[in-house]
């Protein structure tokens, strides 16, 4: 039987929660022109998740791989059985690869190789992650001025250059850990009153 993506995403999440402790996931994150199949959030670092289940191709990872270095601390493709003996090819050795097959209908996985720290990571990158309003409690909790007037952009770069990249790191993630989906939309629509 082929294991697809859905049959994939929970399972996974439920062996990586015990594999890392406290996480959380984010599905289908924008990064840059790509999209993550999933951002895995833990205190310190982010986790980018590409899945190549066994009815995906290989024609987007170049790029993907491209997208996730940009932006996250670690990354690890998750592959089925038709993938695996030739995945290393295609992703750096800094990246985590996991195998997933079915064994007695349940859906099995293998650490085949451990996720290195991403090299090529750039935190003017992973902070474009949060939203404004993250932003802002961000430079309300490290005591620095609001910058009410600036632009998003602005705020960005300020946070990386007032703060040690080790507590922005913690930051980034505290907001992750805390995101609200379901008030957005109605913070969207308060900010658009005001203006």
């Amino acid at each position: 039987m082929t294991l697809y993506d859905k049959d994939i995403r929970e399972p996974l999440f439920i062996y990586l929660e015990e594999m890392y402790g406290k996480v959380r996931f984010i599905e289908e994150k924008q990064i840059g022109k790509n999209r993550a199949d999933a951002l895995m959030v833990c205190q310190t670092a982010l986790f980018g998740i590409e899945i190549k289940s066994d009815a995906d191709s290989y024609v987007r990872l170049a790029k993907q791989v491209k997208s996730y270095d940009a932006y996250f601390d670690y990354n690890m493709v998750v592959v089925g059985t038709k993938h695996a003996h030739h995945i290393e090819e295609h992703v750096p050795k800094y990246w985590g690869i996991i195998t997933v097959e079915l064994e007695n209908d349940k859906v099995d996985f293998y650490c085949m190789r451990k996720t290195q720290k991403n090299p090529k990571s750039k935190m003017k990158n992973k902070i474009k992650l949060l939203w404004r309003r993250e932003l802002a409690h961000i430079l309300k909790r490290n005591k620095l001025p609001a910058y009410k007037q600036k632009s998003k952009k602005f705020v960005q770069e300020k946070l990386i250059e007032k703060l040690d990249e080790e507590v922005l790191h913690q930051e980034i993630s505290l907001e992750l850990f805390e995101r609200d989906y379901n008030t957005i939309e109605e913070e969207i629509e308060e900010f658009r009153k005001k203006k």
